[in-house]
């Protein structure tokens, strides 16, 4: 027995309702947009699979899981934000900080690292990014749907480029650790120390409840983030072994540790660490 289909009335306020979560959803997903962008355009020499590249974007809302229960476990400990120096410093820079880039790191290393289209140093920074932007994202939108349009214009041009630095400041040495086998675990370990430490100093003073005065460091330290950000991203450019100026001096092939597949080696004299 056939019914007559019966028209969905959508009210006034229920279609203002429904424009207002797509726009804010825009709003959050806008900032990591133009930082995948940005990086994948600066990647001139030879670009990433966008396959891979969605699936590191993936791997970085997966990893959303285990920071959550790094940062339940340090809650249930007692720390979180409070009057306490000391207490602010370990949940800003341990349970958070630690439990958030300790996860995208994982994923970095456990899968992307070992990819043969891993092949220059600077593939380092754009699947550290991606993971980041991953996380960002899916955080963002989170954030922004609860907290509307001012959180989502401020998260714009903080929170969300500060993961992108943190991702940059790991993937920087990643990239070199990648080709480095000497000092591979030296480099691996520089680049999630260096991205905690950036992460965590960021929201401390973000975090601190003593000194409100204090919260402005936060923006300085996101300043810096991106002044190193910026300096990485050139060095390992011309560092690549697909660089025009380069591909004369890598005629030759070498055997990656983690691939059977022979590789290029780049060139990484240029990338001398920042830090």
């Amino acid at each position: 027995m056939m019914y007559p289909l019966t028209p969905i009335s959508i009210t006034d306020f229920q279609l203002y309702e429904l424009l207002m979560t797509l726009g804010l959803l825009a709003i959050a997903l806008a900032p990591a947009i133009a930082i995948i962008w940005f990086i994948y355009t600066k990647d001139e020499y030879e670009r990433e699979p966008t396959g891979l590249l969605a699936i590191a974007f993936l791997l970085g809302i997966v990893s959303i899981i285990p920071a959550l229960m790094g940062g339940a476990l340090g809650e249930s400990l007692g720390y979180g934000t409070s009057q306490n120096i000391g207490t602010t410093a370990i949940y800003a820079f341990i349970i958070v900080a630690l439990s958030e880039e300790l996860a995208k790191f994982i994923f970095l290393r456990g899968y992307l690292f070992r990819k043969p289209d891993f092949n220059e140093p600077f593939d380092g920074i754009v699947y550290a990014v991606m993971v980041g932007m991953g996380f960002a994202a899916f955080e963002n939108i989170i954030y922004v749907i609860q907290g509307g349009l001012a959180v989502g214009i401020l998260r714009m041009f903080t929170a969300v480029p500060a993961h992108a630095a943190f991702g940059v400041i790991m993937g920087y040495y990643v990239g070199m650790a990648k080709f480095d086998f000497k000092n591979k675990n030296k480099l691996l370990a520089k680049g999630l120390f260096w991205a905690v430490m950036a992460h965590g100093a960021y929201d401390f003073f973000l975090m601190q409840e003593r000194f409100e005065i204090l919260g402005i460091m936060a923006f300085i330290v996101l300043f810096f983030s991106i002044q190193f950000s910026q300096k990485a991203i050139a060095l390992h450019q011309d560092a690549s072994p697909f660089h025009p100026d380069r591909l004369n001096e890598n005629e030759f092939l070498v055997e990656n540790e983690d691939s059977d597949i022979p590789q290029v080696p780049p060139v990484i004299d240029g990338a001398e660490e920042i830090l």
